[in-house]
């Protein structure tokens, strides 16, 4: 302190002796060079390679301006012109890059250069159960049906096979229909579609749905008949009711290839796929693999170990190990790339399927991605798409009296506020669709925010200034989190299957508006054993000790007096036979959706929702 005020001493003795300051010197008037383009977005760094200026200069001039930047910061237009105008330098902001550059048109390549034929990419669509992933197995050799949650397919994936010397890549679109988004996505990317339909389910919402997307896309389709060796299946029955959504097939004089198969046991699927090579060999399929790559990402995760990764199929060009890539609007040099067998490579032609590491984020599903010069140019091609994509949004603000009406009413409903996690990108936009379609007059159920990756700390942060519920889908929570969920009263629920998830939030939704309900405890049962199931799950062997267990009611896992886990059971067996419930002293086995990690000795409490008698 005494020291401050002797500095301030001896700077205002220099200040009123004016023989012991020296006299400024006059300024000379600022010569300007130039002028210089500056990009929307501009490091310091790289501001003083563009002014010729040096990086201290540019730092003193942002601290006049009451901006604390380091070397590698950003910083916007405005602010750099202001400082190079300061530095003598004129500046000029470019146009901004041409719509084409940031399109949101995926894989169009529109390049003059030397094409060249390409492998088709085939997306495999259909309604839930039918078999679409089972064909997969078939096609590829590889199971991978039993590692799904409940059998259904969760997420997107692609592979590419070799046929007799030919190549074909296929992409593995999710059934259930909460997933339309992703279909639709799928689609987009690809140049055929296999529309699985069972012999003996015939036609079924989720098949129309596919037909839509693939009819949307303008890509040919062709219908796979599945299951024609099970008791009662009907080929012609599916023909029929394919009239009924214009898909006419070429036994019945249309132009829409049909193939019977049985992929549980191969029957026809070498049919299938010389089907599908004919029909690519007609569509003569190209592009040019000298131009820079373009192409879609099809899935996208964050991996504990490996940080985001993004399967990609190239449209165009190739993409090489050390390439600079923009994937919407995450950027990043190419580290690593894997194809759909798990082998490393170093670099992917036309409609080739790979994972890319290296990115600094996690980019949607169905964005564009495309190999750029530099991050320089990455930076700007981002900035680029940024923009349009606030003009698109702010096209699509309320505009009539019905919309802001409607907008007026959702504030004066009820509210569940909802935030969520997922364990890939892809499906945030299919969970974002299912909670849309939960709001009604009385309640408004808004997803306040949703990212991939485990339920953190920040996440339960949100979720109790918002008074929200957390769910995750196929996603952990991470410790602190639970522990600080447990603090502030912040209730978290996990999935693994989508549809348990909504039917838990439209509970949760009615409950704001219904009578006011009590939990009614109708048996407890102990874990004796603990069985692995699939590729996440885990079977509690448990005895009923009293009461009864019911599947359809909820329940709750406790350990050593603590509760673990509340939540809906996914299945529910007495030895082989699946059951509605297990009554006491009897064992049987227990799958809950969203908690697997059972220790003998567990506690778990089945109990029913029942409205409180008003008195």
């Amino acid at each position: 302190m005494a020291r401050s005020q002797r500095t301030r001493q001896r700077r205002g003795s220099r200040h009123r002796n004016g023989s012991s300051e020296r006299p400024s010197p006059r300024r000379e008037p600022v010569k300007f060079a130039g002028p210089v383009d500056l990009p929307a977005e501009i490091s310091v760094a790289e501001l003083s390679e563009v002014i010729r200026r040096s990086p201290i200069e540019i730092i003193k001039e942002l601290m006049r301006l009451n901006m604390m930047v380091a070397m590698n910061d950003s910083i916007d237009f405005e602010v750099a012109a202001t400082i190079s105008v300061r530095l003598g330098v004129r500046v000029r902001k470019p146009v901004d890059m041409e719509e084409s550059e940031a399109s949101d048109r995926v894989g169009v390549d529109e390049d003059e250069g030397e094409k060249q034929p390409r492998p088709a990419v085939v997306a495999v669509m259909g309604h839930v159960d039918h078999g679409k992933t089972t064909l997969l197995d078939a096609i590829r050799g590889t199971n991978v049906v039993d590692g799904e949650a409940g059998g259904i397919t969760q997420s997107i994936g692609a592979y590419q096979i070799d046929h007799e010397g030919q190549l074909i890549t296929f992409i593995d679109t999710p059934g259930h229909e909460a997933f339309t988004a992703m279909r639709a996505r799928g689609a987009q990317a690809t140049d055929i579609a296999v529309i699985v339909v069972a012999a003996d389910d015939g036609v079924m919402p989720q098949t129309v749905e596919a037909i839509s997307h693939a009819k949307a896309a303008q890509v040919p389709m062709v219908i796979a008949v599945n299951k024609i060796d099970v008791t009662g299946a009907d080929p012609v029955r599916v023909t029929t009711e394919l009239l009924e959504h214009d898909v006419i097939v070429e036994d019945l004089g249309g132009d829409v290839l049909s193939v019977p198969v049985s992929a549980l046991k191969g029957d026809g699927v070498s049919d299938l796929i010389d089907s599908l090579l004919l029909l690519s060999e007609v569509s003569e399929f190209s592009a040019d693999p000298e131009r820079e790559a373009i192409g879609v990402v099809v899935e996208s995760t964050l991996d504990k170990q490996r940080g985001p990764v993004a399967t990609v199929i190239v449209r165009s060009g190739t993409v090489n190990v050390g390439d600079t890539i923009v994937a919407g609007d995450r950027y990043g040099h190419v580290r690593r790339m894997v194809d759909g067998f798990g082998k490393e490579v170093a670099s992917a032609g036309p409609s080739v399927p790979v994972e890319i590491l290296g990115l600094n984020g996690v980019p949607e599903s169905g964005q564009q991605f495309e190999v750029v010069e530099d991050e320089k140019v990455a930076r700007q091609r981002i900035d680029t798409r940024t923009r349009q994509e606030q003009r698109r949004h702010d096209a699509t603000r309320p505009s009539t009296l019905a919309e802001v009406l409607r907008h007026r009413q959702s504030y004066e409903a009820a509210e569940l506020n909802l935030v969520t996690k997922t364990g890939a990108q892809g499906t945030i936009d299919a969970i974002r669709r299912a909670v849309d379609g939960l709001s009604s007059p009385d309640v408004q159920v808004k997803l306040l925010h949703a990212a991939t990756g485990p339920v953190s700390e920040s996440d339960v942060m949100l979720a109790s200034a918002s008074d929200a519920m957390i769910v995750g889908f196929e996603t952990s929570v991470e410790p602190a989190a639970s522990r600080l969920a447990n603090q502030e009263g912040v209730p978290i629920k996990t999935y693994d299957i989508i549809y348990t998830m909504i039917d838990d939030v439209k509970q949760a939704a009615r409950q704001l508006t219904e009578p006011e309900q009590e939990e009614v405890t109708i048996g407890r049962a102990t874990v004796l054993q603990i069985f692995p199931h699939g590729r996440r799950e885990r079977i509690a062997g448990v005895r009923v000790t009293s009461g009864l267990m019911r599947r359809n009611a909820r329940m709750i896992v406790s350990r050593r007096g603590e509760e673990l886990f509340e939540g809906a059971v996914s299945s529910m067996r007495h030895f082989d036979e699946n059951v509605r419930e297990i009554a006491t002293n009897y064992e049987g086995g227990i799958v809950l959706d969203g908690f697997h990690d059972y220790e003998e000795g567990d506690i778990i409490t089945c109990y029913e929702l029942r409205a409180v008698a008003v008195r």
